[in-house]
């Protein structure tokens, strides 16, 4: 049976494309034209010369990195548990995952610094250590229902409750399972939300802005406000940056062997364990 040219479907694709790669290319025409009357790299050389850029740049990806990284640790031992032992609860964490989408990042920010100030027990907002530390909390709060949902999904697709079971039965406690098992069975779920987590993290501006941190978020917006060319450029490197990173990510997610194999434990053999 002959099937038409799907036109619907292909005029959507188009005008979704056309919504994200129109204003795209408008964004880096306007920043070629910082050289009146001629297009140059002008204000892609100004950006990249100047200090700050490194640095607030290098500042956010580090704390994104660190946020991607206790949210997994976070999310993974919970979206499990809860998976296996603790179905009753699934509503109760699924609520509680969503709370960040509802409570506004102004919120969180101030209650950190009322709860961590220099008249509480924990002081943290007293020193630039414990202020970075609030920050990376921060970011890992506002990416915790996409990171949530990701590894949740993730672990829908595979049988953990046949998983646990065939490593306990080899020997295995319940941490090397989650650390030998789960982790490696969800990793392309993990990256999916760490992509999201850390395009969250690299631009957010109000955590950064109001715990004083000098992040990317804070740079661009004042940048925006002191230069004309330079702010569009800075938004096409902090693109491509994005972009750069999430592939290398989904490059280190999508290498996976044909088949994993479940460790014997206690007698440092190995078993396949059918796909």
């Amino acid at each position: 049976m002959k099937h038409g040219f799907p036109i619907a479907s292909t005029l959507i694709v188009f005008v979704a494309a056309a919504y994200f790669l129109v204003p795209l290319y408008a964004t880096f025409q306007f920043s070629l034209q910082m050289k009146r009357g001629e297009l140059s790299l002008a204000s892609y050389a100004s950006v990249l010369a100047s200090a700050d850029f490194i640095n607030t740049l290098s500042y956010s990806a580090i704390a994104s990195f660190a946020a991607i990284l206790f949210g997994a640790i976070l999310v993974v031992p919970t979206a499990y548990w809860v998976r296996l032992k603790l179905q009753k609860l699934r509503p109760a964490v699924e609520f509680l995952s969503l709370l960040p989408l509802i409570i506004p990042p102004v919120v969180l920010v101030f209650g950190h610094i009322r709860l961590f100030g220099s008249s509480s027990i924990l002081p943290l907002t007293m020193t630039s250590t414990g202020t970075d530390i609030l920050l990376i909390v921060g970011y890992v709060v506002l990416s915790l229902p996409y990171m949530f949902r990701a590894v949740d999904n993730g672990m829908a697709a595979i049988d953990i409750a046949t998983l646990t079971e065939a490593a306990e039965s080899l020997g295995a406690s319940r941490l090397r399972t989650i650390v030998e098992i789960i982790f490696p069975n969800v990793r392309s779920a993990i990256v999916a939300g760490a992509f999201l987590t850390f395009s969250i993290s690299l631009g957010e501006f109000v955590l950064a802005s109001l715990l004083n941190r000098p992040a990317f978020g804070p740079y661009m917006v004042q940048l925006g406000e002191d230069r004309a060319y330079e702010p569009a450029a800075l938004a096409i490197l902090s693109f491509a940056l994005t972009w750069i990173l999430m592939l290398l990510m989904q490059l280190f997610a999508t290498r996976k062997p044909n088949q994993r194999l479940l460790p014997r434990f206690g007698t440092g053999q190995s078993r396949k364990l059918a796909p």
